[in-house]
């Protein structure tokens, strides 16, 4: 049975790593111009934990497995369709925070 809301829970995901990847790659060119340490890797490492969620949950849309009900019960499925994008997203706002805090600091 087709279902919406899994869909749209592919395309929130899908647009979070094309966000965290931009980010990437925008951190990447600040941190060549201010000589920071290479922290924009998290982006892309963030995005790659998105990712692995994006593909579990095609995976679990797909597949015959989600027919399952002891699949909820398997900690690695929950791992690897709800951990891993929680991972990936903590370690964006880390990056975030690391790169681009001067933006909210005070001026006198």
């Amino acid at each position: 049975m087709f279902n919406w809301l899994d869909v749209l829970g592919l395309l929130g995901l899908l647009s979070i790593c094309v966000f965290l990847t931009v980010m990437g790659l925008l951190s990447r060119r600040l941190g060549y111009v201010t000589h920071a340490r290479a922290y924009y890797v998290l982006f892309f490492l963030a995005a790659g934990f998105v990712s692995v969620g994006i593909i579990t949950r095609f995976i679990h849309f797909t597949s015959e497995l989600a027919l399952i009900e002891e699949l909820n019960n398997n900690i690695e499925w929950v791992l690897l369709y709800n951990g891993a994008p929680a991972v990936g997203m903590t370690l964006g706002l880390v990056a975030a925070w690391r790169y681009w805090s001067w933006l909210l600091a005070e001026r006198d």
